[in-house]
């Protein structure tokens, strides 16, 4: 529970967007309503269905003044805002959310909502993009692998605020028992709109030239996160949330080291994953000569790692995870053994923004 080593936690199977995926992964997504202008503004709603249950997600996209951009969570305009809408939306509904939706604070939502955000283009990456496409080129790799993404919210909103729903009243439905699954939700379909708003607004610069973004490159992009200010009252006004958390994870840790014997297979694909995951963390950017040494740590530590599993390490013993378990905890993390002060003075003094 220190703040130096969950500030190093990386995802797993229980993390939150991972889970929703497994969640999600067999429900049918339908793009309901796609009206935009040439220039991507108007409005789109996209749906997610399962046994006759239906959640909504409704865009609206609009100028404004390059001025009025910011990232800042006091920001009054924005480039785009988003609602989750509990089924399908009539007219009368999405009349109702266009006016008020595109307001955020300042605008009311209802019951039938369930959460609520916006976001700001990444001016560069999405200019480049849209030109790029219109063109018939992808885009440059490299300059997006710098960014992450072509939109960055600002803030996502729910459990009753500015009109929207209760927790009680959706509380027992089972697909979103999962923490923050709704939220999770609406930033995957706000994902899905950006990939089609500049397929839509390059086709339309260009209709005999324009290409569709390659998939494989969409793959690579997420949402970005500018603020993550409501996290830190959740963790200090919800202690037992947090502690439910930590618990999941170290209860899943327990059982793996319980396994007695480890089949071959089971045992090689442990042994993939960890290869693969060096391709990912070689992927990560940032500013900070701080985290540059953690994850350069991190790096140093996971090649220590593969090197012993693979010419050390007998996987004919019984409990084989627990003693790989064991070995780390002795032998890997050598910046997470430093100062807790420090470390945890350094943790909060260095920000950036993520991608989802």
């Amino acid at each position: 529970m220190k703040l130096s080593r969950l500030g190093s936690f990386n995802q797993s199977k229980l993390s939150f967007h991972r889970s929703f995926i497994r969640e999600f992964k067999d429900w049918k997504y339908k793009r309901n309503i796609f009206e935009l202008d040439k220039d991507g503004y108007g409005v789109a709603v996209y749906s997610f269905e399962k046994n006759k249950r239906n959640y909504s997600l409704i865009c609206f996209s609009q100028y404004i003044n390059p001025d009025d951009r910011s990232d800042r969570v006091i920001a009054t305009k924005w480039d785009a805002a988003f609602v989750l809408h509990d089924g399908i939306p009539s007219k009368h509904d999405i009349d109702r959310l266009r006016k008020n939706v595109p307001k955020q604070e300042v605008g009311r939502v209802s019951y039938k909502e369930l959460t609520l955000s916006r976001a700001n283009k990444s001016v560069r990456a999405f200019d480049h993009v849209v030109n790029s496409l219109s063109e018939g080129k992808q885009p440059d790799k490299g300059l997006l692998k710098k960014v992450g993404y072509l939109y960055r919210t600002t803030a996502v909103y729910g459990s009753g605020k500015f009109g929207l729903a209760d927790r009680f009243r959706i509380k027992d439905r089972k697909e979103i028992y999962g923490p923050f699954r709704l939220e999770m939700m609406l930033v995957y379909l706000v994902r899905q709109f950006t990939f089609d708003q500049v397929n839509h607004i390059a086709k339309s610069k260009n209709p005999n030239k324009a290409v569709m973004l390659n998939e494989n490159i969409a793959r690579n992009l997420g949402i970005g996160n500018s603020t993550g200010l409501g996290m830190a009252p959740i963790i200090v006004n919800h202690p037992t949330l947090l502690n439910n958390w930590i618990y999941a994870r170290e209860t899943a840790l327990k059982k793996i080291r319980e396994i007695k014997n480890v089949k071959t297979d089971d045992s090689e694909l442990f042994k993939a994953c960890l290869k693969k995951s060096i391709k990912n963390i070689t992927s990560w950017n940032t500013e900070s000569e701080y985290q540059k040494k953690k994850i350069n740590s991190l790096l140093n530590d996971l090649n220590k790692f593969i090197q012993f599993i693979e010419k050390e390490f007998d996987y004919s013993k019984e409990f084989v995870f627990n003693n790989i378990y064991q070995w780390a905890e002795d032998n890997l993390g050598c910046l997470l053994k430093t100062s807790d002060a420090a470390d945890e003075e350094e943790s909060v003094s260095h920000g950036g923004t993520r991608k989802i």
